[in-house]
């Protein structure tokens, strides 16, 4: 059922500013080192001042334990992955992870962060942490809530806000996703669904709004104490406020022994953090004054937003496009000679300063009736192939800004070499800008993240506008 957005506005507001002192409490005891596995780079959509590694190497998961900052992320970009490498990946993390923190003596909390509307390797990420680690896990904690994406969660059900309207997550595109599809909403059922009936809705932990809004702490302390057997714990969440509700009986519940793994979007990454809210960025923090080359933008999602998003870039006079066919990704040879030429044309027009966009077609290669395995493997090296243009490029941009998660997760970590990178905030709401490191392929240059599935319809538009 739709709902009017006007329904978040129904429910009691907080005492500010007694929240923000139990909050603050609670997390100047909490020492635990927190790590996030992220399967896109889109994670740090609320976060700054931590830094993101792109492999998962001995090196520097012990890096991230040294740090003097208590959270990292590792940037999986398990969204592209087959279920046979997923699960090779996250068992070498978490293997990983638990021999540093058993070196180290230093607790840890591990989170699966995800799409905030549902997509994604699940439950077989968090199904692979839990059978890996050598201590029980009594729960996993779902919260994919995500104001700036317009994703909340009402009443156990998952809506996204389309034009002013709360739509259940399964009426959306998202949920038609030909690798991640799902039909269920309500987030017990949704769970029910991708569990092959494993975990029944019935017996799942639901954290409702009213509880959070009342402060109930110790009600939600007792429902997190009784969990068992990995059962699930949904949390229901408008506002940040709501997880700092949340944050503050978790804390609890870990006090008293209990363990959890997590399954969320990114909000709760800067909860958990105790992040402090930052400015959005403005240009001076962007764009590097003394380069005359033109920005670059990539485009490689396909979700509807980013199409409408690139139609409205388009109407720049400045920017000029280079449309990448991507369909040639069925002919071996035409696929070689097209990423020829797209170097070739972004090099060119980079070198005398024009903006330049670089898109793949928009419309996905669909092989037909359970062919979904293949079309992934397709969409992986359509984006190689575009990886390989950036990685190749001469001219050393004044930005680049990449569109969609998986597209920004292989030029950052693969055409640019990125391999620890600051995030440096966001340019606008859900969007984060990285920081390159030293030994990339551009140095100190700021990296714009924008999901495919974030943002106004003119929000590209304008963010090459001001930048230009």
């Amino acid at each position: 059922m739709y709902m009017d957005i006007s329904v978040l506005d129904r429910y009691k507001n907080y005492n500010e500013i007694e929240l923000q002192q139990q909050y603050d409490l609670k997390m100047k005891n909490f020492k635990h080192k927190i790590i996030i596995l992220d399967d896109d780079p889109t994670g740090v959509q609320k976060v700054h001042g931590v830094h993101v590694y792109t492999d998962w190497s001995e090196s520097s998961i012990l890096d991230g334990f040294q740090s003097n900052e208590q959270m990292f992320f590792i940037l999986t970009n398990s969204r592209s992955f087959s279920e046979e490498k997923t699960i090779e990946v996250y068992k070498e993390i978490t293997e990983t992870v638990e021999r540093i923190s058993e070196q180290s003596n230093l607790p840890y909390l591990l989170i699966s962060r995800s799409d905030s509307t549902l997509r994604g390797h699940y439950p077989l990420e968090t199904e692979v942490i839990h059978d890996t680690m050598k201590r029980s896990v009594e729960g996993e904690i779902m919260i994919p809530f995500f104001r700036e994406g317009g994703r909340y969660t009402i009443e156990n059900v998952h809506y996204v806000e389309i034009n002013g309207e709360l739509v259940p997550t399964a009426e959306t595109e998202f949920a038609k996703d030909r690798t991640f599809g799902f039909s269920k909403s309500h987030l017990g059922e949704y769970i029910e669904e991708k569990t092959s009936g494993a975990f029944k809705k019935e017996e799942m932990v639901y954290i409702q709004l009213d509880d959070l809004r009342e402060l109930r702490i110790e009600k939600i302390v007792n429902q997190l104490i009784n969990v068992c057997d990995f059962n699930k714990v949904i949390v229901n969440a408008i506002s940040d406020n709501d997880l700092k509700v949340f944050m503050i009986a978790l804390i609890k519940a870990i006090h008293y022994g209990k363990r959890f793994l997590f399954r969320t979007a990114a909000t709760f990454t800067k909860v958990v953090g105790n992040i402090p809210d930052k400015s959005l960025l403005n240009i001076d923090e962007i764009v590097q004054k003394n380069n005359p080359a033109g920005g670059l933008i990539i485009v490689g999602s396909h979700v509807k937003k980013t199409t409408q998003q690139l139609k409205e870039l388009l109407k720049l006079k400045h920017v000029a496009p280079i449309e990448f066919n991507s369909d040639l990704v069925l002919n071996e040879e035409k696929f070689k000679e097209e990423i020829q030429y797209c170097i070739r044309e972004l090099d060119e027009k980079l070198g005398k300063g024009e903006t330049c966009v670089i898109y793949t077609k928009r419309n996905r290669l669909d092989l037909g009736e359970g062919m979904a395995e293949k079309e992934l493997m397709l969409s992986v090296q359509i984006s190689i192939g575009l990886t390989q243009i950036i990685e190749a490029l001469t001219c050393k941009p004044r930005y680049i800004i990449a569109k969609g998660g998986i597209t920004s997760s292989e030029i950052g970590a693969k055409a640019l070499h990125v391999k620890k990178a600051l995030v440096m905030g966001q340019v606008l709401p859900g969007i984060p800008v990285w920081k390159t490191d030293e030994d990339s392929k551009y140095p100190n240059i700021a990296y714009i993240i924008f999901p495919g599935n974030v943002g106004k319809i003119t929000d590209l538009y304008h963010i090459v506008k001001e930048l230009c």
